[in-house]
């Protein structure tokens, strides 16, 4: 039986699983019982005490009753309240033993006529029974076998405690790796956002990731059309090859608009484990049905706050249950893609934009470069359309009767459309109706034709040229209408941006500007052939060339203060004034001259005359001038001035004037003037007519300058953006590229300071109560504060900027966790004022965004890393739990089992010892009474010397006394080991006491004495003994003992590994007593192979060994570690042995 018992608790210390021990345990008790069947049944307490036999071992001839069901209605009441204290019921025969019919019925069953049932515990609780049954016939139970029973029942139970624990460390390290894994994915797919721009790369590493982690059916992402009633498409999936496959598939579901659209925008996830299980409606079963779905996940993915498409999970294998961890990992996912979208819109728009300045810029070029028109209309065409993506771009000339008829002049198209050159149109609506429409700048928009409830006219002319969207802007020659620019998209509808727009605009203002250039030009060459005076000729051909260089100039050069000097110096020269000079009107219409050319003698009025505060011009916003009228004074005095104008006049040094004015478009920007000085003087009306002409000719100059220095502007500004930009991804990067908080604080300040040439970047955190502080900063170097502060503090209204805005010192934005407001990123500007654009601050907002969403992962990290520490914790907690429990299981078997046997050695070695006294007393006088025969009798019978002889009668009486004293010996030497048994179990000293260390050493080394003698592969190990003078210690004993076996077997074990060696095999035990620190020290030391540094560092560890497979469990030295440190709050130390071996030293306090 104790063989029995030891073998089911070494199974256990193996983690054999719970079949294997039941199965090999039940096999076991029952040869050795020598019963008919042993069973364990499982109970099942939440069905009413069911239960069912889950493992047997059975003799041939007997029903088997593995997976039989049984229920008794009465256990629950009767029984199992006293199987829970530990009762066991032991039944001779079922017949005779006064038991119900129902409990006699189903033993019956079963054929048992005899049964021990016994009760497997689990932490006090009632896990099933033991069940030992006799069949053929009756049986008394002995009280060894119930002891036996009992004690396998408890292992059982320590077993399925430890299967238990076994099964959740199990369960919780594999979702440990499942939380890493999907860690991993996340990591790898935010590098894939901060790396790709190609979103269906994107979308297709996405799924097939997301897939191979979920162990999915199908990942696909979807997206929506919402202008098509939220129809949409699979357009991307990682699919397993057995499922068909949903890319291309059109799914159109007319209840998503006015049901889900809403919820998904909002957040909502569906996590659907059975479609036929969910409450769905019909018609989206039989979508889902479509592409085989059982079960289905489905995650909103947003663009710009809009919901763009749906992130889907589909099982159609069978159906699944969606883990919290598993929703919340697809969440992600689906949050990184709506920033992938976001982030690649805003790049395609920023590359759109430089596209678009690009094309303008061209544009502006070739209308400077050429005067040829059909030049400029089908260049601007080809270019516009390619940008565009259009149809067809086309130019179209309008009747300048009654703008009912035109045709088109210039167009550039797709292939496969027909030709609209030279179709001539008649729309009479056209010019009633919307002419003076378009000639005071309407832009005809219209996404769909078909939907734009346009007249029917209007309908078929646009089918006649296969229109399906399209964009009107009007052509102006001046403020006359000329045509249109028409940008047709003919094979489906479009939705047209506001960028194209402008872009589309500023296009038609260019042309604009071309076909008033072009006008100006024809009006010259008719002047020039009207000349026929020859002196009228010369004198128109010398004007006409200035006018030509001057539009020449103009055309050569952007610089206007260039074109504004020149221009007054040939002016000035051809017509022999005395100065001509440019006047530019401010906004309250007072001027000041910008641009002079003077005779020598007189002053100079540019940079030196004050501002002009002429009140007529003022009074009047330009007066005469802004009707475009020219104005000429032969004499001053003559004119009939006021005195106040004659002042103002004689101060500029006039005598004579003619003034002319300068038209930006319909705006009046300033004047051309001629000035006589010296003496009056009579203007021709050529010479007027000439300045009016450079006057116009400066206007146009002007517009162009004014164009391309918005075109520079907005290049600059979108230059600017595009740098900004690639710095916030670069900061964003840098952002992703950590998830340790400070790094990312600090790293996230110092690039926006430089990006946004700041004086200050800071993070500000808030508190609890809104209370807050600082908790990172970047600050330039050459940054100070001011110190000490200025004496004198003077009120000084800040200068505002063109648009009103006042200049700030600061700028902060929020950083918001999730819905939570976090704290506020802060930008200072201390050194000066700063006008802050929006660019900057919507960039500022951006990082304060990017730091919300590094915060959600560093936080996801943290609590990750924490969920990790506390699994391990817990898995190390539950290790060593399981090494306590088994290891203390064992060595309480180890000892009940030691002692059992000293017990039942100790009677019959006690008779033996106590009878052979009396047998030594009883042979010596049966040898005197033969040695008396001997001599009464010296010649026996025949018979009687036959037998002597034979027996040999002289050795046994020499020899029967020593014999007597042998068996004297043995009982002694029994006598010893018993004892020693008896001190090394100590079941009487489980509570701590005063004890002999010496003791107990002696007794282990007497216990181990069979493993010091020689072996066939080594010599005999040799025991050195050094006691030192010991008091008692107060400890426990029996865990001490523990102690002493485990390291000496270790010593054992060390030495068996030694051979061939000439030097003795030696354990060397040592004792001695420090007074100073009141404790005992104990060393243990061999001179066998010794231990390596890497392997001293681990010793102490759980589950730590250096053994074979089967040869130990790597928890002695972790339990005796234990047993020394807390609970005899000792020292146990391991160092390598001054020339070879091991010592082991134990250190603990007398009391």
């Amino acid at each position: 039986m104790l063989k029995t018992l030891a073998e089911s608790i070494a199974r256990i210390r193996q983690s054999l699983t719970l079949a294997q021990i039941f199965q090999t345990t039940a096999t076991e008790v029952r040869q050795c019982l020598n019963a008919d069947r042993v069973a364990v049944f499982c109970l099942y307490p939440e069905k009413n005490w069911e239960g069912e036999f889950v493992s047997e071992d059975v003799t041939e001839g007997w029903t088997s009753v593995l997976a039989e069901r049984v229920y008794d209605d009465c256990f629950g009441e009767r029984f199992a309240p006293e199987y829970e204290q530990g009762k066991y019921q032991a039944v001779a025969d079922i017949y005779a033993a006064g038991l119900s019919d129902c409990h006699i019925e189903i033993l019956g069953r079963f054929e048992v006529r005899a049964n021990l049932v016994v009760p497997v515990l689990k932490n006090q609780s009632l896990w099933g029974l033991l069940c030992i049954h006799q069949c053929d016939r009756p049986r008394e139970w002995r009280s060894e076998e119930i002891e036996f029973i009992q004690h396998i029942a408890d292992h059982f139970g320590v077993a399925v405690q430890q299967s238990e624990h076994i099964l959740k460390a199990q369960t919780q390290a594999v979702e440990l790796a499942k939380r890493v894994e999907q860690e991993r994915a996340l990591a790898q797919t935010i590098s894939k956002v901060r790396q790709s721009l190609e979103l269906d790369n994107l979308f297709q590493s996405v799924a097939t990731e997301v897939r191979q982690l979920l162990r999915a059916d199908r990942v696909a992402v979807f997206k929506f059309y919402p202008e098509k009633d939220w129809e949409g498409e699979f357009i991307s999936e990682d699919v397993v090859d057995n499922w068909p496959s949903a890319l291309e598939q059109k799914v159109y579901d007319h209840c998503f608009g006015e049901q889900f659209s809403q919820q998904y925008l909002a957040g909502r996830v569906q996590a659907v484990a059975d479609i036929h299980a969910a409450g769905l409606n019909e018609c989206h079963i039989d979508i889902l049905g479509k592409f085989q779905v059982q079960a289905n996940l489905v995650v909103p993915v947003l663009k710009a706050e809009q919901l763009w498409g749906l992130l889907c999970i589909h099982q159609c294998e069978a159906p699944r249950q969606w883990r919290e961890d598993e929703i919340e990992f697809v969440q992600h996912i689906a949050e990184h893609l709506s920033v992938a979208l976001k982030q690649t819109d805003v790049l395609s728009q920023v590359r759109y934009q430089s596209d678009q300045q690009k094309a303008l810029t061209g544009v502006i070029s070739r209308i400077r470069e050429s005067i040829d028109l059909a030049t400029i209309f089908t260049t601007t065409t080809r270019e516009v359309r390619q940008l565009l993506q259009a149809d067809r771009v086309g130019i179209f000339a309008l009747s300048s009767e009654d703008f009912g008829t035109g045709e088109f002049v210039a167009e550039d198209r797709v292939e496969g459309l027909p030709s609209v050159v030279a179709e001539k149109i008649q729309d009479h609506c056209f010019g009633e109706n919307y002419a003076q429409l378009y000639q005071k700048g309407r832009i005809y928009i219209s996404n769909n034709v078909a939907a734009a409830g346009l007249q029917d006219c209007h309908v078929q002319i646009l089918e006649r040229f296969q229109v399906k969207a399209n964009v009107v802007v009007p052509l102006l020659k001046g403020e006359e209408l000329w045509g249109l620019l028409c940008i047709h998209q003919c094979f489906e509808p479009r939705e047209w941006k506001a960028s194209e727009l402008e872009f589309i605009g500023q296009i038609a203002e260019q042309l604009g500007v071309a076909l008033k250039q072009e006008d100006q030009l024809e009006q010259l060459k008719q002047q020039t052939t009207r000349l026929a005076d020859a002196e009228f000729r010369e004198r128109s051909l010398n004007r006409q060339k200035l006018v030509s260089a001057t539009i020449d100039k103009i055309r050569q050069s952007l610089d206007i203060q260039k074109i504004f000097d020149t221009t007054t110096y040939e002016v000035r020269q051809l017509m022999k004034a005395e100065r001509v000079a440019i006047y530019q009107f401010n906004p309250d219409w007072s001027g000041d001259f910008v641009a002079e050319s003077i005779a020598e003698g007189w002053i100079a009025l540019v940079g030196v005359q004050p501002t002009v505060h002429d009140t007529h011009l003022m009074e009047t916003q330009g007066g005469r001038y802004a009707q475009q009228s020219t104005f000429a004074v032969e004499d001053i005095y003559q004119a009939g001035h006021r005195d106040c104008h004659i002042a103002l006049l004689e101060e500029l040094q006039v005598r004579a004037y003619a003034i002319v004015p300068i038209m930006v478009g319909s705006r009046l920007w300033g004047l051309l003037a001629a000035y006589q000085n010296s003496a009056p003087r009579h203007w021709e009306a050529d010479e007027v007519e000439l300045l009016a002409q450079i006057g116009g000719q400066l206007g146009v100059a002007l517009q162009q300058a004014e164009g391309v220095a918005q075109v520079q502007q907005q290049a600059e500004a979108l230059q600017k953006a595009t740098e900004r930009q690639r710095g916030l991804s670069i900061t964003i990067d840098k952002i992703r590229r950590s998830l340790d908080i400070d790094t990312i604080f600090n790293t996230t300040t110092q690039e926006v300071r430089q990006l946004l040439a700041v004086d200050r970047v800071a993070i500000y955190r808030f508190h609890e109560g809104w209370r807050g502080s600082f908790v990172a900063d970047s600050i330039a170097d050459a940054w100070q504060p001011t110190s000490p502060p200025p004496t004198v503090i003077e009120k000084v209204l800040a200068t505002p900027e063109k648009n009103g805005q006042y200049p700030r010192n600061e700028v902060f934005v929020p950083i918001s966790q999730g819905e939570k407001l976090w704290g506020l990123l802060m930008a200072y500007q201390t050194s000066n004022p700063r006008y802050w654009e929006d660019a900057e601050v919507d960039l500022l907002a951006q990082v304060g965004s990017q730091l919300g969403i590094a915060l959600q992962q560093a936080e996801l990290l943290q609590q990750t890393q924490k969920q990790t520490a506390q699994l391990n914790q817990t898995l190390q907690q539950l290790q060593g739990a399981q090494a306590k429990l088994v290891q203390g299981e064992k060595m309480a078997s180890l000892g009940q089992m030691m002692a059992g046997i000293a017990h039942e050695i100790n009677n019959p070695v006690s008779f033996v010892f106590s009878n052979a006294q009396p047998a030594q007393e009883y042979t010596n006088e049966l040898l005197s009474l033969l040695q008396l025969y001997q001599q009464q009798y010296p010649e026996p019978n025949e018979i009687i010397q036959r037998k002597c002889e034979e027996i040999e009668i002289d050795f046994l009486a020499e020899d029967l006394p020593k014999l007597i004293g042998s068996m004297k010996m043995g009982a002694v030497r029994i006598q010893e080991i018993v004892k020693s048994m008896q001190v090394f179990s100590r079941l009487d000293e489980a509570a701590c006491k005063a004890v002999d260390i010496h003791q107990g050493i002696d007794s282990t080394l007497l216990i181990l004495s069979h493993r010091f003698k020689a072996q066939a592969h080594r010599p005999v190990i040799e025991v050195i003994k050094v006691y030192g003078e010991l008091p008692l210690v107060y400890c426990y004993a029996s865990q001490l003992n523990q102690v002493f076996m485990n390291l000496l077997s270790n010593a054992v074990d060390a030495l068996e590994e030694v051979s061939g060696r000439e030097e003795p095999l030696q354990i060397k035990v040592m004792t001695h007593w420090v007074e100073e620190r009141d404790s005992v020290v104990i060393q243990i030391e061999d001179n066998g192979c010794g231990i390596s540094e890497t392997v001293l560092d681990n010793i102490f560890d759980p589950f730590f060994t250096t053994k074979p497979v089967g040869k130990g469990t790597g928890l002695g030295l972790s339990i005796s570690y234990q047993i020394i440190t807390e609970l005899h709050h000792g020292k146990l130390m391991a160092c390598r042995g001054e020339r070879v071996g091991t010592t082991f030293q134990i250190e603990i306090p007398i009391a």
